[in-house]
């Protein structure tokens, strides 16, 4: 099968397409034939710096939306011929990012027959994380205020349709050029950051999803109400800001996303109602996987990038 693979680490030159063997499930397992691969800034994250991955060579992936080919011993949820989309489990799942991947079966639920692959394939772990920080960590309510950081990018424009879905009062920051874009998916109010010290500007919120770190945390916690918590999906840093929030009464949580079949289920059923749907900034062939990742890396995309594999 061809794959997208390094051999060391570094820019996006480091890519290349390689020839690998197709890998067999395993028990429990499925075998994906990926007709579409979603990327993530951990994509590239990794690429350069590792992270959370042993040494390379690797394939990198952890989106993806394709049919299943063949199952292991003990699958029962999915057959042979099921089209199916979800989230390699994270961090060391990874591997989407070619012909054909394997998976615990329960990782992947039926892919919404009312979006193609390279829709569906953008979802998974940018929308996995939004709902585990906002409805499983925060437990967000109707009528409750959260303030989503970054709202344009692949989490934020994802959670901003999450917590509208759920009733709540919708607070982003973004630049202006974006607010257009971000009104549509029914945000309430928007700050540009470039213009406008959000700390200043927004008070009693309930939760905050930061997806930036930096002095974003410390300033987020003085708009919090308190009660109210700070969720980072960059998970690290906490006790930089543990003593303030405690001396404000708010909570961090620092979340790190899950394989989930549940979150997946509720997911494809907001997907399926056309309550949720990923701004695709760009479709690339798998060949050309280093420039996507060179696009990605640019921090500039609205949305999602995604290889067209198959």
């Amino acid at each position: 099968m061809r794959a997208i693979s390094q051999d060391v680490l570094g820019g996006p030159e480091v890519l290349r397409e390689v020839e690998l063997p197709r890998p067999a499930p395993g028990l429990g397992e499925v075998l994906i034939q990926v007709h579409a691969a979603g990327l993530n800034p951990t994509d590239w994250k990794h690429r350069a710096n590792r992270r959370f991955l042993g040494e390379p060579p690797f394939v990198l992936g952890w989106d993806v939306s394709g049919v299943v080919e063949a199952v292991g011993t003990g699958v029962t949820v999915h057959k042979p011929g099921d089209e199916v989309f979800g989230m390699l489990p994270y961090p060391r799942g990874v591997g989407s990012h070619a012909e054909y991947v394997t998976g615990p079966a329960r990782a992947f639920v039926p892919k919404p027959s009312n979006v193609e692959h390279v829709q569906a394939a953008a979802i998974p772990l940018a929308a996995l994380t939004a709902w585990q920080a906002l409805v499983d960590t925060a437990g967000l309510q109707a009528g409750q205020r959260v303030l989503i950081h970054a709202a344009a990018g692949g989490v934020g424009h994802l959670a901003v349709q999450i917590a509208k879905d759920r009733g709540a009062y919708v607070i982003g920051t973004a630049s202006a050029g974006k607010h257009e874009f971000l009104r549509g998916l029914g945000a309430d109010e928007l700050i540009d950051y470039r213009e406008v010290d959000f700390a200043t500007a927004v008070s009693d919120v309930d939760v905050v999803l930061d997806t930036i770190a930096g002095d974003y945390r410390s300033r987020s916690l003085r708009t919090l109400r308190p009660g109210g918590v700070l969720v980072s999906i960059l998970p690290y840093g906490r006790d930089e800001i543990a003593a303030e929030a405690d001396r404000l009464g708010v909570r961090v949580e620092l979340l790190i996303v899950e394989a989930d079949h549940a979150g997946m289920n509720a997911i494809r059923e907001l997907v399926e109602a056309g309550r949720l749907r990923a701004e695709i900034a760009g479709v690339f062939p798998l060949a050309e996987a280093a420039k996507a990742h060179a696009l990605g890396e640019t921090g500039r995309t609205t949305g999602k990038l995604v290889l067209a594999v198959r």
